[in-house]
């Protein structure tokens, strides 16, 4: 069970530097955050489908999970959009610091969804996060629209990345992700119809911009996602909120050197960075060794 959990932990690691080389990928796109959400979960349902269908896994689930899911898919697609919306108004390196507020605000909500107590180290870490968020914000007003997006996109992850990890028991990582992505390029078609962007336009990109959605689509979000949803089987949603923490690290280090240019932010900007990192490995070494004594 430990080896089993110790893998979770590592694949863990893995999806979180993936999701982190996504932000870059969110940037090199150069079409609106909702077109690329729409492209993104459209062609990574069509990845799992054609998983789904290669494994023989069953597309049969009840009415309530599909209710369950298909609301889940919508704060998915919101999520994303707002993600990438961050990133287009500011950058990668501010986008990915305000997600390190994932694990405070987990650390408040998983008691309400698990029916556990509030922990105080949980609520501790996390404000020491904010803190360091703090210095980020008080030296980087000029992205502060960008801020404010990255903080609405953080709040819908926590809120789905914990409905998720109540649906895992009943279903196959693959088949949830595959009902909340046809969800969520079935919300975001409604507000195109309405919107009447459906044209010839729509559709026409660059082939550099196709290749990056396919790779966003395939590797960074039909694997990422559900091997991330499959990890919460044996991690606890705190502990994959956490060590998403992480993600503005490999993120931010990844913008630095690939992107350049506006991704090279202030001194104070890194120590904030450093503070969150630091914040992020002491949590991990309390509760390791908190429930080595429990055990």
């Amino acid at each position: 069970m430990r080896n089993d959990n110790l893998k979770s932990y590592l694949n863990l690691h893995l999806i979180v530097f993936i999701w982190g080389f996504t932000a870059i990928l969110g940037a090199l796109i150069t079409i609106d955050a909702e077109n690329l959400v729409w492209f993104r979960m459209l062609l990574a349902g069509v990845f799992l489908g054609t998983f789904i269908v290669y494994k023989k896994q069953s597309f049969v689930i009840s009415a309530t999970s599909f209710a369950k899911l298909i609301f889940v898919g919508l704060l998915i697609a919101l999520h994303w959009i707002f993600f990438f919306r961050a990133i287009h108004v500011s950058n990668v390196s501010i986008t990915l610091s305000i997600f390190s507020l994932g694990a405070f605000f987990a650390s408040l909500l998983e008691p309400l969804f698990y029916g556990r107590k509030i922990l105080w180290y949980e609520v501790f870490f996390g404000l020491i996060i904010i803190a360091g968020l703090a210095l980020i914000m008080q030296v980087e007003v000029k992205y502060l629209h960008g801020m404010y997006y990255a903080l609405a996109s953080i709040i819908l992850g926590v809120l789905f990345t914990l409905m998720n990890g109540k649906l895992i028991s009943d279903h196959e990582p693959s088949v949830i992700t595959f009902y909340e992505f046809g969800a969520g390029v079935f919300f975001i078609s409604i507000y195109f119809l309405i919107q009447g962007k459906f044209n010839a336009d729509f559709f026409t990109m660059s082939l550099n911009n196709w290749i990056l959605l396919l790779v966003l689509a395939s590797v960074c979000t039909a694997y990422a996602f559900t091997a991330s949803v499959k990890v919460m089987q044996k991690l606890t949603p705190y502990t994959v909120m956490l060590t998403t923490n992480l993600e503005p690290v490999y993120g931010i280090m990844l913008a630095y050197f690939i992107l350049g240019g506006k991704e090279k932010m202030s001194t104070e900007f890194y120590i904030g960075a450093l503070i969150i990192v630091i914040t992020v490995i002491l949590n991990g070494v309390f509760k390791h060794y908190k429930n080595k004594k429990e055990v």
